[in-house]
């Protein structure tokens, strides 16, 4: 039985821009891809203060009073900002979370109409230190995308195709988001037990189950732990490596292989011992990206397993869910041909 370590790989990304195609770095990934759509990414030129900084950004900001939070409350018309009763497969999960992403008119504020998209917008906290907070987030956010398109130019590589024109989805426009999740050792809406009751009773799970929507995961973790993978019918814990960062494929690269990688089932266990935290950048295409399998794979026809899917359609559509369960949610099989 292969354990996490067979099926979670080490990928050098310096290695992997150097070596191109044909390099060890790229063999690795690509059986990663097939195998458990998850490896872990060292050498990712981001440098260890940058981190840093921003772990103490999202500590300070969790440590806020809930008040203070809840002043930047996202809702079904601006998912960015602060929550703390996210669905997850219809089902609440136990956790506080911060979201901000892409910015098309940096000079302009964060809630104004050019800024505001099918997300929403921005929003920050006040003072100075809302102001320190924005920077740095930023910063790390900056590096997360550039790393994300380094990884999907050596994605298409493995695939043996000329990814530019789907490049340009991805940049200089996208949709990507980074959030911060902080997963407290008490349920964060914990009211006279009721609350608790049903986190337990769900597994005291973090996030559910489910794959994700968009391109790639970038997630930088803290040495806790709880990522769980599900492999050959088990769930394997993916456990945090110092100076790496753990890489995930998501449902756009499943379909542009048509199948031959796949997007993992995962989930989050939330820690029953001490506080967690992650930041996961999500690398997200323009809304009005249509994506399908490509017509050749490493230089084979691929018969098309998926029918064209609109971006900005199967997000709006698989957000919708994270604040009321209005059943069945939007999945790739739905497109299946």
């Amino acid at each position: 039985m292969r354990t996490v370590n067979d099926l979670v790989p080490v990928v050098s990304f310096s290695d992997l821009q150097a070596g191109g195609r044909d390099s060890r770095a790229a063999e690795t990934m690509h059986r990663a891809c097939c195998e458990s759509g998850f490896f872990y990414l060292s050498d990712f030129v981001t440098e260890s203060a940058i981190i840093r900084e921003t772990e103490e950004q999202m500590r300070w900001f969790f440590s806020l009073p809930k008040q203070q939070k809840r002043q930047l409350q996202r809702n079904e018309d601006n998912s960015r900002g602060y929550y703390d009763n996210e669905l997850t497969k219809n089902t609440r999960d136990m956790k506080e979370v911060f979201d901000f992403g892409y910015v098309p008119t940096p000079d302009l504020p964060d809630d104004d109409l050019a800024n505001r998209d099918q997300d929403g917008w921005n929003q920050w906290p006040d003072g100075e230190r809302g102001v320190k907070f924005k920077t740095i987030l930023n910063r790390y956010y900056e590096h997360c995308g550039f790393v994300a398109l380094g990884l999907l130019q050596a994605l298409f590589r493995n695939l043996g195709v000329d990814g530019t024109h789907l490049q340009t989805d991805f940049s200089p426009r996208h949709s990507s988001f980074l959030r911060l999740n902080y997963y407290p050792v008490e349920d964060p809406l914990s009211m006279g037990g009721t609350q608790r009751d049903h986190a337990a009773d769900s597994g005291h799970l973090g996030v559910h189950h489910h794959t994700d929507a968009g391109a790639l995961t970038l997630l930088w973790q803290d040495g806790v732990g709880g990522l769980e993978i599900f492999h050959e019918e088990r769930w394997l814990g993916v456990t945090p490596m110092a100076g790496t960062i753990v890489v995930n494929i998501g449902d756009i690269v499943q379909v542009w292989s048509n199948d031959l990688y796949r997007a993992p089932l995962h989930r989050v266990v939330a820690s029953t011992r001490c506080d967690r935290y992650s930041m996961p950048y999500f690398c997200n295409p323009v809304y009005s990206a249509d994506y399908q399998p490509l017509p050749t794979i490493n230089g084979s026809p691929s018969k098309a397993k998926y029918s064209q899917i609109n971006w900005g359609h199967f997000r709006f559509h698989r957000q919708h869910g994270d604040y009321e369960d209005y059943g069945e949610e939007i999945q790739i099989s739905d497109y299946q041909i």
